[in-house]
């Protein structure tokens, strides 16, 4: 409950009733007085204008002309006479006799200024629009004077309409609000629950918002991430599943022939043999380990590479040169041509990385006697490394999948771990390149595209050096 009190659709809804009170109290304090001042000072003006045009006859018509003008202008009307030492002498006056406008100030005032004299009085708790002029310069003085009742009640009215209005726009602002706050707190609640779920590993409920608001998209944002992180989580135990099962099979395979290699009755040839199997055991968990590294490092940001000028066939030769005896061992032809250098933005390491990877899986994943080429070259603004092998090449339904990490062709244990075209991929990318695989005219064709770098000149070029075996 008190959550609710202070939640999110609560104080919206505060903010906006203080946002109406706010506006409601500028429009209220700026219109109703100055309405009433400004109704005021109208009577006033038009009482100066009266009282300055009117025509007074002479003194034996006072008392007549008085009481006929009360009546036309529905004011009082009194004709003083200013005698020293000052005093306010009425000799007409439309209304009763009192002593009150033996002392009016702006009579009294015109009576000293000799000019037109006008404001508001009050008399009795009642407040007037008075204006008094004197009709000649040694003469009778004119006031008319108005009550400003009618005045009064009006802004009294308008003051009245206004908080009535104000009070229904209250009501109504309170209701529209605080509907509206909730809706949007449940909205940002049911987004709450989603997180929630996300945090707690559950990718499967969808989170739905068809409005067309920040909040709409922040919940699509949401289901984004949750998409994402749901296939996240799909790689993570798959990677865990193969990576465990990839490493239990030469863990295990090790631990059986150390166990033969225990029997004394073995002879010295068929030691021999596992101790070699036991070394490529060896040899395929250190590739094996090293690859789990490079993909933790590459999921994790941790992998660093240069931009730097590299030369293509630098690393292609040295890729030839580490790879020959898997070729000679596996009957292929390995052929790599090199003509002049090949100079690209990247990572030499990581190149050479990639182009080992991709010479490897063509001699791996190939039959005896196929040839595999390798050759640097630039096309189109770019720097390549291009692998192709004359093979029985991948199958079109295979071919979408071939750079996903563990996945294998033949689905069999003797065809690798997997990751190694993956791990390439991801490096291309790093080094702002792409990784192509292209399967026409009877061959196979992996392509590394590099951004060209144009660091050297060609005074540097090394002597073209063309290399078969």
């Amino acid at each position: 409950m008190r959550e609710r009190l202070w939640g999110v659709g609560a104080r919206l809804g505060l903010a906006l009733l203080l946002v109406l009170a706010g506006a409601f109290g500028i429009v209220y304090y700026a219109l109703v007085p100055s309405l009433e001042q400004r109704l005021v000072d109208n009577r006033v003006e038009q009482l100066q204008r009266t009282a300055f045009n009117l025509q007074v006859p002479e003194p034996f018509e006072w008392n007549e002309w008085v009481a006929q003008t009360s009546r036309q202008l529905n004011a009082r009307v009194v004709l003083y006479q200013y005698v020293a030492p000052p005093h306010l002498l009425p000799q007409a006056d439309s209304g009763l006799r009192s002593d009150a406008v033996k002392s009016d100030p702006i009579a009294a005032r015109a009576g000293r200024t000799l000019n037109l004299e006008s404001g508001t009085v009050e008399r009795g708790g009642r407040r007037f629009a008075e204006a008094a002029v004197p009709v000649t310069p040694n003469g009778p003085f004119l006031l008319l004077s108005v009550p400003l009742q009618d005045t009064v009640e009006t802004v009294d009215y308008v003051r009245q309409s206004l908080l009535i209005a104000g009070l229904l726009a209250f009501g109504a602002a309170l209701l529209v609000g605080f509907t509206g706050a909730n809706i949007f707190a449940r909205r940002i609640h049911r987004l709450e629950r989603a997180a929630d779920r996300i945090a707690s590993g559950r990718f499967d409920e969808p989170i739905v918002d068809n409005r067309r608001d920040e909040l709409a998209q922040l919940a699509r944002a949401f289901d984004r991430m949750r998409e994402r992180l749901a296939g996240l989580e799909h790689a993570r135990r798959e990677f865990i599943a193969n990576a465990s099962h990839e490493l239990r099979t030469p863990i295990f395979s090790l631990g059986g022939h150390l166990e033969l290699l225990d029997d004394e009755d073995l002879d010295d040839d068929t030691r021999r043999a596992f101790i070699g199997e036991m070394r490529d055991q060896v040899v395929r968990l250190t590739k094996l380990t090293s690859e789990l590294l490079d993909l933790s490092r590459l999921d994790s940001g941790r992998l660093h590479v240069e931009r730097e000028p590299v030369d293509l066939t630098e690393a292609v030769r040295l890729a030839i040169a580490e790879l020959l005896p898997l070729a000679h061992s596996s009957g292929h032809t390995l052929d790599a041509t090199i003509d002049r250098p090949v100079w690209a933005e990247g990572d030499a390491p990581r190149v050479l990385q990639v182009t080992r990877s991709l010479v490897e899986n063509a001699l791996r994943h190939t039959p005896a006697g196929t040839s595999v080429r390798v050759f640097a070259r630039t096309s189109d603004g770019e720097a390549q490394v291009v692998v192709e092998d004359d093979g029985p090449g991948i199958p079109a339904e295979h071919r979408p999948h071939v750079f996903e990490r563990f996945y294998r062709v033949d689905g069999t244990m003797a065809s690798g771990s997997g990751l190694g075209l993956a791990i390439a991929r991801e490096l291309a990318q790093l080094m702002g390149g792409k990784l192509e695989l292209a399967a026409d005219d009877g061959k196979t064709r992996f392509t590394l595209h590099l951004g060209a770098s144009e660091a050297f000149s060609r005074e540097n070029e090394p002597t073209a050096e063309p290399v078969s075996t």
